[in-house]
């Protein structure tokens, strides 16, 4: 009796996790992950232009959407959309995404990564929704993760660990949109060939400035490690700044954050088009 409750039990969840509840909530995630990405390359570009000084990181778009009219509801909408973003990643961990792979351990692992890092976002979000914090300096949170982790056993290898599996997620995150594998997600037949040409622009031209963001923070975090220096790590106000160090200057930060607004304006052409 109790195996057949418990196989009703997961037969339901499969069935909502397959809903059209689930289909609202994904997409409405990804409106909720591009109006931030938007924002922050929004900010990162006024930086680069010497006229803004507010951080290009999510506490600086949540600042900057508060002064909106109706930020408050904004803020809580984005917060929704991101839990909606974690609930769906956590289902295609339980139950397997949509495609022909989708039922690989490895893929399963992979959601599971996301819903873990979406569910931070939705929690940050919905702390400063709440007048609770959640909109504090990624740079300055960084440096205390890091500054605790080096005290851990083992703590060097730990954080370099990190830095290089953050540093290898934004190369193929790059690599990955270069590469065009979100194509087997759309739904190309309902696309017009212009459609399809500009969600490839936003595509590719997106997840290469984000890839770039991940890998430098990624190096960042391998040399605090190395270093045994948490303020060497960056979070991503400071890691986008860094661009502005190069030889390019601050030409090659308004690349990057044109990019992170393409990335933010690709993840609203997914809630339209993307197979959920």
């Amino acid at each position: 009796m109790g195996t057949a409750i418990g196989a009703r039990g997961r037969a339901g969840a499969r069935r909502a996790a397959n809903s059209s509840a689930m289909d609202v909530a994904a997409r409405w995630g990804l409106v909720a992950r591009g109006v931030i990405y938007m924002l922050i390359g929004l900010l990162a570009l006024q930086i680069a232009l010497g006229t803004g000084e507010e951080q290009a990181d999510q506490g600086g778009a949540l600042r900057e959407l508060s002064e909106k009219p109706l930020g408050g509801f904004l803020i809580w909408a984005v917060g929704i959309g991101l839990v909606g973003m974690a609930l769906w990643r956590l289902s295609e961990a339980l139950f397997g995404a949509s495609g022909a792979d989708g039922q690989k351990t490895s893929k399963r692992l992979l959601s599971f990564g996301r819903f873990v890092f979406y569910a931070f976002g939705a929690y940050t979000v919905l702390s400063f929704a709440m007048g609770e914090g959640g909109s504090g300096s990624s740079d300055q949170k960084s440096q205390d993760v890091t500054a605790r982790a080096l005290d851990l056993p083992a703590g060097q290898l730990l954080v370099g660990a990190v830095g290089i599996g953050i540093a290898v997620a934004g190369v193929v995150i790059a690599a990955r949109a270069i590469m065009r594998k979100y194509h087997k997600h759309l739904k190309t037949g309902e696309m017009t060939r212009r459609t399809r040409k500009v969600v490839d622009v936003l595509g590719v031209g997106g997840g290469v400035a984000r890839g770039a963001a991940f890998a430098v923070a990624g190096v960042f975090a391998v040399q605090a490690a190395a270093d045994y220096d948490p303020d060497k790590t960056k979070g991503l106000d400071d890691t986008l700044r860094s661009f502005t160090e190069t030889p390019a200057g601050p030409a090659l930060l308004v690349v990057i954050a044109v990019g992170l607004v393409m990335f933010g304006v690709f993840s609203l052409a997914l809630a339209r088009w993307r197979k959920v």
